[in-house]
């Protein structure tokens, strides 16, 4: 099987003028653990990622989900099968943010990386502060600031990357339940305003309902797309609605059927 991984351009542009973003065929990925032993993360993986689209990708633990964010990113090539997408930016499960700068500048990073100056990185990193509800805080440390606080600062980051595509990683995953709720309304908010390609890889079945346009199911590994739902849905969705309730419990069959496979 032939392998391709192609990202259209490096800077941060428009979406390309075809009709997906994202696109995977007969995806496949194998590494070796720590004894040298093939594991295999990912078999026969298709699927699209229209441009402006939310897509959420669900699965048991160790199941590949991240090995396909990084393979979306350019940051690992597929074993078989092709891989093409607009250029990406991957927003890691923790937030990395580094202790010895203030909350601007670890937003400002991916601009710094890009050429800019340090005073012009902070000033266009502190002026979406308000925005993200973070107003006040751009001298802060990390240490200073709760959990949702950090993320925010870290998508941020992710943010100002420019690309077109954004790979979110478990991102409030490690946040306490009222937090995260709190967190995954900003975000709808936040992408309705920035209008970019997502993919959100998530172990929350309800966070994947309320926030994305599709949610693709995957097995156990080696992960496999075994069911995808559309959310045709409008925003902002509230969790006692009846088709929310409806796609969540279809998800978590399809995710109950697989692991008894």
């Amino acid at each position: 099987m032939s392998t391709q991984v192609k990202h259209r351009g490096q800077a941060p542009s428009p979406e390309p003028a075809t009709r997906d973003a994202v696109l995977a065929r007969a995806l496949t990925r194998t590494y070796r653990d720590a004894r040298g032993a093939a594991v295999q993360a990912l078999a026969d993986v298709s699927l699209r990622v229209g441009r402006g689209e939310v897509l959420a990708v669900v699965g048991p633990s160790g199941c590949g989900k991240t090995t396909l964010l990084e393979l979306i990113c350019g940051l690992q090539t597929p074993d078989g099968g092709t891989i093409t997408s607009a250029p990406a930016v991957l927003m890691p499960q923790r937030d990395l943010l580094l202790p010895w700068l203030s909350a601007a500048e670890n937003a400002a990073l991916a601009l710094r990386v890009a050429g800019h100056s340090r005073a012009e990185a902070r000033a266009r990193a502190s002026a979406l502060f308000a925005d993200l509800g973070l107003e006040g805080f751009e001298g802060a440390r990390p240490e200073e600031l709760s959990g949702g606080m950090r993320q925010r600062v870290a998508f941020l980051r992710t943010l100002l990357a420019g690309k077109p595509v954004l790979c979110l990683d478990e991102p409030f995953g490690a946040l306490d339940a009222i937090t995260r709720g709190e967190m995954q309304e900003w975000l709808s908010l936040t992408l309705t305003r920035e209008a970019r390609t997502v993919v959100l890889v998530t172990h929350d079945v309800e966070e994947a309902i309320m926030l994305a346009d599709r949610v693709a199911v995957l097995s156990p590994r080696p992960g496999r797309v075994i069911e995808e739902l559309e959310v045709n849905l409008p925003r902002p969705r509230a969790r006692t609605d009846g088709e929310v309730s409806s796609l969540r419990e279809r998800a978590l069959r399809a995710l109950g059927g697989a692991a008894r496979a």
